[in-house]
């Protein structure tokens, strides 16, 4: 995964884009090329997975029972596999997103200056 831009490239933290689909799926079961658009679109474009990412990523998921798949067809009459977030994905998204808030808060906290750096 990716954000926008090669020469604006950001390394995204390992476990972010496990998170991403979770709460993508938590919305409903879809296949994989609407996960990555879902993820771009509420990223207004800054986030663009590519299938190099995204499907290791899905397998990843299905081996930890986070998510299930099905056979099914696409919005434009394709054969897809269609994702499902499952019970105990539900329950990891929990833990994932609280994860991701303390990690999110505890790096706000190291870049706000310090009192005394403001100071100096």
């Amino acid at each position: 995964m990716s954000t926008k831009g090669d020469n604006e490239r950001i390394e995204l933290l390992q476990g972010t884009l496990d998170l991403l689909i979770l709460r993508t799926l938590r919305l409903g079961p879809t296949h994989g090329h609407a996960i990555a658009k879902a993820i771009e679109f509420s990223s207004d474009s800054v986030l663009q997975v590519e299938q190099g990412s995204l499907y290791p990523a899905l397998h990843r998921l299905i081996k930890r029972a986070w998510i299930s798949v099905e056979d099914g067809t696409s919005e434009n009459n394709r054969r897809a596999k269609f994702y499902r977030l499952t019970a105990k994905g539900k329950r990891q998204l929990v833990v994932e997103t609280s994860k991701w808030n303390r990690l999110a808060g505890a790096i706000a906290q190291v870049l706000r200056p310090a009192r005394q750096e403001s100071e100096s």
